[in-house]
């Protein structure tokens, strides 16, 4: 049940605060957008024990189901994340859209933009998630959004082509009915996750492929179901203090890296800084492209010995190359306005393996840094390799996803 306590003017005006604060931050870009999000009352769509200052978090999502072990399971996104994908898609009156996630709130927003001749569809592979979405948005005026139990790596039945698909769980991969059920040109905005980094991609479908117009880094919990993915963990030394998360598959022969914490550590400095807050997306999947074992590295804070030393010990790009790993680390610089970027090494050739990576850090800082994004295209799996091209070439189950630098 809603929380029938709440004072609907306290409310209302923390929802015309944030929405105003997205709005001023770019967030929002669109009237349409700022409409329909000043005009859904989030709080109602939100368990009936959430505070208002929480409800109305800008960046903070406010979560709904949990496994017996604490994993979040299904959320209400933060509401920067929701400006920011109801702008990608661009969705206008009298379109049809599908939504794969179901929550509530994003549906009613979808079923404003649409207006009456629109028709909304949103899904879930949870029926404790779908019973609760439906039974929200016939409490406040949307019972005519469809709302459906299925797992959407299948296709939707009765659905049709629609105009846009919104996901709204964390993807590894795009299936085939996602492409399948959009029209021709149609979008696809989705959180997809390529070498452990999540962007939030607004694709449009061209030919027989699709091909990304944006892409904003985000978090959502993970997709379920048949298309769920676990990233592999590779224990450095056998010990669990030390764990590298790769994505796409543990390297060649994880073996080799069994003597690289015996060495002393390498560490070398760059001479690149950046702004406290400035973006560091491009700089991501610079390395993410650039280096063949790019990974995340993790430091459990209960066993550390101090063998490994990043800046934050939950999360800290990496790479393996060989016998050899290696590690980004920051440090403030004098006007400590910025942060300078260095490398840790470790492994018979720390050396050789951090100057490859400063390499590529200089190398972003002189043709990638404050530019686009790569392109970001998805083909079918059995898509030849002469059709693809690309910088990096990602193999999914269903998918094969290039990333490619523009011009400069």
């Amino acid at each position: 049940m809603t929380d029938v306590t709440v004072d609907p003017d306290e409310a209302a005006q923390l929802r015309t605060k944030i929405i105003d604060q997205l709005r001023g931050e770019d967030w929002i870009t669109s009237p349409e957008v700022e409409t329909v999000m000043k005009k859904v009352p989030r709080e109602r769509f939100c368990p009936a024990d959430t505070p208002l200052e929480k409800v109305y978090d800008p960046y903070s999502a406010v979560f709904t189901k949990v496994d017996e072990h604490g994993v979040q399971l299904s959320s209400v996104s933060a509401p920067q994340i929701q400006a920011l994908m109801l702008e990608q898609a661009e969705v206008r009156r009298g379109m049809s859209v599908l939504e794969i996630g179901s929550g509530g709130l994003n549906a009613a927003y979808l079923a404003e933009l649409v207006g009456p001749d629109g028709e909304v569809t949103t899904v879930d592979i949870d029926p404790d998630v779908t019973g609760r979405a439906a039974r929200l948005l016939a409490e406040n005026g949307y019972d005519h959004v469809r709302v459906v139990t299925v797992d959407a790596a299948e296709p939707i039945p009765d659905l049709g082509k629609v105009d846009v698909i919104m996901v709204t769980a964390g993807a590894w991969d795009i299936p085939p009915a996602w492409m399948d059920q959009l029209k021709p040109g149609g979008r696809l905005v989705v959180p997809l996750r390529m070498r452990g980094l999540t962007r939030s991609v607004a694709f449009a479908l061209v030919g027989d492929h699709l091909e990304s117009e944006s892409a904003r880094i985000c978090g959502f919990v993970p997709m379920q179901g048949s298309t769920g993915h676990q990233e592999q963990l590779l224990l450095v030394h056998g010990t669990p203090e030390i764990g590298l998360r790769f994505d796409d598959g543990l390297p060649a022969e994880p073996s080799k890296l069994d003597n690289a914490v015996t060495m002393p550590r390498y560490e070398r400095w760059t001479g690149v800084t950046i702004g406290l807050r400035e973006l560091l997306d491009t700089l991501q999947m610079h390395l993410a492209i650039s280096l063949p074992g790019f990974c995340i590295m993790a430091v459990d804070e209960d066993l550390d010995t101090g063998i490994v030393a990043p800046v934050n010990k939950g999360y800290a790009l990496a790479a393996v190359e060989d016998d050899t790993f290696a590690y980004l680390v920051t440090r403030r610089t004098e006007d400590n306005k910025h942060v300078e970027y260095g490398v840790h090494a470790l492994g018979p050739h720390a050396q050789s393996f951090a100057e490859k990576i400063v390499d590529h850090l200089r190398d972003w800082e002189a043709n990638r840094r404050g530019g686009p994004s790569p392109v970001i295209r998805v083909h079918p799996a059995d898509t030849p390799d002469d059709q693809i091209g690309g910088d990096q070439v990602i193999d999914k189950v269903h998918s094969r996803i290039s990333l490619s630098w523009p011009a400069a």
